[in-house]
């Protein structure tokens, strides 16, 4: 089974999305930090991806669920939903893919709240499982995915607040009849709590939007795939940002976006850090035994400000009908060096919307780079009136 262990590893690092190179390797400063279930820190939609990774405070779309469940509040439309795949890691294997399903419904007769849920699929392909000869024995499909509920409300005309509730579930699992050798599916619950502000101030003769949002995600349970010991902390995150939109003449208009994310989650141990082996092993053993909450509150410790990524995006609408999107995101090199550009366009007629984006590494030979995303999104008002004309 030595050979199932190392794909499902590689597979895991790469889907944990640092890109280090031996120099950063090298550098007694590099500690990026490590998460069980990371595929839950992928972004599913076009639309955010090609802005480089951001979404607390755009406007509110049927991809919310994952950004900021409180924006649905704001959304315009009375129900959505949406479909997304992105083929993950393309340059390197072919059936590794993350699919999406999201959507959302206006409830209590009126304006203020709505419901929504969404479903995240995330497939690592075919492995091959050997016996400890080195003997192919069987093919195994491991997977991780996600389900979650969500409610947002307006607290007043320009604030609202959202929850969701997550229930995660992944399975890596194998076994080895001729050594023992295996390891357990694992599950968790997590839940999210977010915020979305949004006023429009006359600027000149120009009606603008700007907005502010924060999401606190996947607080919840550790993870464990070899039946409860050594326990993985979920990506909880803390995701702040703002968008400012405003008019460049009639149907034109320009949203300029910024997001600022921060893991909740304390970096594991370095045995560089420590004068001898037994007190590397006090302070691993500690993390270890850390619960999840308290792991929040000592992240906010640890070297802080290199910790947080960085999201500044850009994106043009023509009439609400055409679309064109730009970004980057950027991770100090301490944190895991991931800095790429992102490229998108989309096209709404009547009750479709079609999205797509590409991603453009900074740092050479990167896995991530030439990353594609579609998005696939209706609006089930424009249906429902679709259909009441005819």
């Amino acid at each position: 089974m030595k050979l199932i262990k190392s794909i499902v590893a590689i597979a895991l690092m790469a889907t944990a999305l640092t890109a280090w190179s031996q120099d950063d390797i090298k550098n007694t400063e590099f500690n990026p930090v490590t998460t069980g279930v990371t595929s839950l820190s992928i972004t599913p939609d076009a639309r955010g991806a090609s802005m480089g990774d951001l979404g607390a405070a755009t406007e509110p779309d049927v991809n919310s669920q994952f950004w900021n469940p409180s924006k649905y509040a704001f959304a315009y439309s009375g129900a959505g939903v949406s479909l997304s795949y992105t083929p993950w890691l393309r340059k390197i294997v072919n059936d590794i893919y993350l699919a999406n399903l999201s959507g959302y419904y206006k409830i209590g007769g009126g304006d203020n709240q709505a419901v929504s849920a969404s479903l995240r699929y995330f497939s690592l392909g075919e492995v091959m499982a050997t016996d400890g000869e080195g003997a192919m024995v069987s093919t195994i499909n491991p997977f991780e995915m996600s389900v979650d509920l969500g409610y947002s409300r307006k607290l007043s005309e320009k604030f609202s607040m959202g929850v969701a509730l997550r229930y995660i579930y992944s399975d890596l699992g194998y076994s080895d009849m001729n050594t023992g050798d295996q390891t357990s599916s694992a599950s968790a619950f997590a839940a999210d709590i977010s915020g979305y502000y949004t006023t429009f101030p006359v600027i000149g003769r120009n009606e603008c939007q700007w907005a502010i949002g924060f999401n606190v995600s996947n607080i919840g349970s550790k993870v464990s795939y070899n039946k409860g010991n050594d326990p993985a902390y979920l990506p909880a995150n803390l995701k702040l940002g703002t968008a400012f939109t405003f008019p460049l003449a009639d149907y034109n208009n320009l949203t300029l976006a910024f997001d600022a994310n921060k893991l909740l989650v304390p970096a594991k141990p370095r045995l560089a850090d420590y004068e001898d082996n037994l007190a590397y092993d006090d302070a691993l053993q500690e993390w270890k035994d850390k619960s999840s909450i308290s792991g929040i509150f000592d992240s906010f410790s640890d070297n802080f400000a290199k910790r947080i990524t960085y999201s500044v995006g850009a994106e043009y609408a023509y009439n609400q009908q055409f679309f064109l999107r730009g970004g980057y995101y950027y991770e100090s090199k301490y944190a895991g060096n991931r800095q790429y550009f992102g490229l998108g366009a989309g096209f709404s007629l009547n009750v479709l919307r079609i999205d797509a984006s590409y991603m453009i590494a900074t740092a050479q030979n990167s896995p991530l780079d030439q990353t594609l995303r579609f998005t696939l999104s209706f609006d089930m008002d424009g249906i429902k009136n679709l259909f009441g004309r005819n």
